[in-house]
């Protein structure tokens, strides 16, 4: 998977928009306003194609142990993310999108239901 077809999966989903808030390298995207998966450009193009994805934190100590290219989140809570080295040799591409379909769905239900209501609702 390269970048383009990250950000194309992750911009098609219902309410998800993208920012540079931190700086001009660290692409963020985020559901009604609240961060779900973030990637640094910049470590991209010198080939370290990695995201930070949110995760229940059972789960992701289980991904953890069960792939190499599944790490605590790089500049994160590792509690509650991981950082998911993609086109590493046990992290397809299948799993990268069920991932991060994970990492909305783990934040839209931590929504306040008013905002939950309003992203239905697009």
């Amino acid at each position: 998977m390269n970048i383009e077809q990250l950000r194309d999966f992750c911009i098609t989903k219902k309410g998800v928009t993208e920012h540079f808030p931190f700086d001009e390298v660290t692409l963020v995207f985020k559901v009604m306003n609240k961060m779900f998966a973030l990637s640094g450009l910049d470590k991209w193009e010198k080939g370290v194609e990695s995201i930070n994805l949110k995760c229940d934190p059972e789960k992701a100590l289980e991904l953890r142990a069960e792939f190499e290219g599944i790490n605590p989140g790089f500049h994160m809570n590792k509690k509650h993310w991981n950082t998911v080295v993609l086109n590493s040799a046990d992290v397809s591409d299948d799993l990268v999108r069920e991932l991060i379909n994970h990492s909305y769905d783990v934040v839209v239900k931590g929504l306040t239901k008013k905002v939950q209501k309003e992203l239905e609702n697009l």
